[in-house]
């Protein structure tokens, strides 16, 4: 005999509160996160629906999207009903949301303070479990002309070779450069090596006629700007 303290499959739903129905009929904006991951997984299990599976990865990151976003195929895949491909499937759902406000970000052209800087790269650090070092070519105004990833490392830090950091400011003409790394452990106290860094950096770009404005260290949602410091 059928069980039917059984969760209906979403297919045995009405209509209108199917994922996918509801999205054709009312628009996106209409679904809860929920929802939209479930159509991303497309399925559940047998006695848990792909929403409730949804939910249930949802509230152990606390109905934190960004939460998700730094989560690995290793961390999604334990979630009985997530295999390999679902939680590649959400990884990639959720970067390409990132690189869609990348390039909405793409319109602050010119760099007029920290905020800036900060605004125009903080998707690029924000689900970062790794050490990255990028830099911002800027011109003689200060308008963006570029970015470029100079190296990236573990949770324990990265090199920033001077030579190479010039050397791309020199092939794109750049005229000011802004440095800027993270620190995955959210810590946003500028390490000696750091300073050490920024004041090599500095000098040795006043010479060339490359002027660093500015280094910012990302942590989670906040950042240092050495600019704003006086320390540059």
């Amino acid at each position: 005999m059928e069980n039917y303290d059984q969760k209906l499959g979403i297919k045995l739903w009405a209509e209108e509160d199917r994922p996918r129905e509801k999205l054709l009929h009312h628009g996106r904006r209409h679904l809860t996160d929920a929802e939209l991951i479930a159509i991303l997984i497309g399925s559940g299990s047998r006695n848990e629906t792909a929403v409730d599976l949804s939910k249930r990865i949802l509230s152990f990151y606390e109905n934190n999207l960004a939460k998700i976003g730094q989560a690995s195929i290793q961390d999604l895949s334990r979630f009985k009903g997530i295999g390999e491909a679902k939680a590649i499937t959400i990884i990639a759902a959720l970067e390409l949301g990132l690189r869609r406000k990348e390039i909405q970000e793409e319109q602050i052209v010119q760099v007029t303070a920290s905020s800036d800087v900060h605004r125009y790269l903080y998707n690029t650090f924000a689900d970062l479990n790794h050490e990255e070092f990028w830099i911002l070519l800027l011109n003689r105004s200060n308008h963006i002309i570029g970015r470029h990833l100079i190296s990236k490392g573990g949770q324990a830090g990265t090199v920033a070779d001077p030579k190479i950091i010039f050397k791309v400011a020199l092939e794109r003409n750049a005229a000011n450069i802004v440095l800027a790394h993270n620190h995955p452990s959210g810590n946003l106290k500028p390490s000696e090596s750091d300073n050490k860094l920024t004041r090599d950096l500095v000098a040795s770009g006043m010479m060339l006629g490359l002027y660093v404005v500015d280094h910012l260290i990302f942590a989670r949602s906040n950042y240092y700007s050495y600019k704003d410091e006086d320390l540059i």
